[in-house]
């Protein structure tokens, strides 16, 4: 199948006329619009090299937050107390550490200047968030993705301390339960994500799961 060519219109191809790794178009831009236009579609950019790449693999790794899984050790340390939780006060701050935080197997980062400034301004209008732990006064490990409706759509998380990504990431899903959003889209597979009940389902059954979460829409908190 050819991957489509998209042009200053704001449309996407189906899902389903992706390819078999889960590309399905390239090019555009980033705007505010067609990034949200991409979440509600169920599809989401990387980038490889200057140019935009927009993927909704099958299966989809996936969160339910119901399913969330907390080992004896992160209990431990969350009873602890050893980091502190906070979200949207280091937003800036969250993503660019994701973006120059080093990746194993993975050459330079897909988080482009372009990237980092489309979500900013996403942020700036109350749709991207992140959530951060801190060990001190210092930024010890975070994340930031997207909300809409009753999902929320995980981008990039980054550590500069042991288990502080995953402190952020199970207090922020507690969090999300309690505004009764009930799934964090992951994308693709972690063994990081897996080992916190994350789980591959078929793209067909995620479509559907979005479409009913994002006819709920509780606002832009």
């Amino acid at each position: 199948m050819a991957i489509f060519a998209l042009q200053q219109e704001l449309v996407f191809p189906p899902v389903h006329l992706a390819e078999p790794d889960g590309l399905l178009a390239m090019g555009g831009d980033l705007s505010s619009e067609r990034l949200l236009l991409a979440y509600r579609s169920g599809i989401f950019p990387w980038y490889s090299g200057n140019v935009p790449m927009w993927w909704c693999p099958d299966p989809r790794f996936v969160l339910f937050h119901d399913k969330l899984k907390i080992s004896k050790t992160m209990a431990r340390l969350i009873k602890k107390e050893t980091f502190r939780f906070s979200v949207n006060t280091s937003f800036r701050t969250v993503i660019r550490a994701c973006k120059t935080s080093s990746r194993k197997n993975q050459e330079g980062t897909w988080i482009t200047d372009e990237v980092e400034n489309a979500y900013c301004l996403l942020h700036d209008r109350g749709y991207a968030h992140s959530a951060e732990a801190w060990l001190g006064d210092e930024l010890a490990g975070g994340l930031y993705g997207i909300k809409m409706g009753k999902i929320f759509f995980g981008e990039s998380m980054f550590s500069r301390v042991s288990n502080a990504s995953k402190f952020a990431f199970i207090q922020y899903v507690q969090q999300l339960q309690q505004e009764g959003i009930e799934l964090t889209d992951c994308q693709v597979y972690t063994p990081h994500l897996e080992s916190l009940g994350a789980e591959m389902i078929p793209r067909e059954v995620f479509m559907e799961k979005l479409k009913a979460l994002l006819d709920e829409m509780p606002g832009r908190s």
